[in-house]
């Protein structure tokens, strides 16, 4: 019997909202990033992103600058707030379900995001899921520039990280019966790249693409 993979998205997918987007208004909402400068510029993105439109780096590069120039541990009881007002909130029990299900199986589950680790990891060990592919902030001298490092976890980036991932385990895609779970037209090529592509409750193009392939699509919300 081959090994058993499941690939989650987290955004729209295992949570009912988008963690860069709630991030950006809970900072707002605290009077740590102007109202002004970042409200329309946030909901672009989001308007954007869920077209498919949103170049990689302009979408990854503006979240990820809502930490620049901050050391990772002054922003840590930030984080838990963010994670039990904003986050625990929206995760729907169906979502909690589907996680434990495939961790009861002992199946390798692997919590697989654009948005960047220093917001998602706190998110991953809530559903208990011990690998995360997200996007990586750079740190230089402690503290974050607001850049990204790395191959960026979104689109195409998703399967190069995922295929980078395995061969340092000393595996491939291949060994696995593979399964992926998201919500957006922006997670196709990883949906091509496994063998059971499953749309979560998905945005218009995902649903037309799933529709017109034959493939599962499941409501957690």
């Amino acid at each position: 019997m081959p090994l058993r993979l499941a690939l989650f998205d987290l955004d729209h997918t295992l949570l009912t909202g988008d963690s860069d987007v709630l991030w950006c208004d809970f900072l707002i909402a605290r009077g740590l990033l102007d109202r002004d400068t970042f409200s329309a510029r946030n909901c672009d993105m989001e308007t954007r992103y869920k077209a498919g439109t949103v170049g990689v780096r302009e979408f990854s590069e503006f979240y990820v600058g809502t930490l620049t120039g901050h050391a990772p541990a002054s922003l840590d009881t930030l984080r838990r707030d963010f994670l039990a007002q904003e986050i625990v909130p929206r995760i729907p029990a169906a979502a909690h379900a589907l996680v434990k299900q495939h961790l009861g199986a002992n199946d390798l589950v692997v919590m697989t995001t654009a948005t960047n680790r220093f917001i998602t990891e706190l998110t991953a060990a809530h559903f208990n899921i011990e690998h995360l592919l997200a996007t990586e902030p750079e740190i230089v001298d402690g503290r974050f520039t607001g850049r990204t490092q790395g191959t960026l976890n979104m689109r195409d980036g998703k399967v190069e990280r995922l295929r980078a991932w395995l061969d340092a385990r000393g595996q491939s895609l291949a060994d696995f019966a593979s399964t992926a779970y998201s919500d957006s037209i922006n997670d196709l090529p990883l949906l091509l790249a496994v063998n059971v592509p499953i749309a979560v409750d998905p945005d218009a193009k995902l649903a037309a693409w799933a529709a017109s392939n034959g493939h599962r699509v499941i409501r957690l919300r």
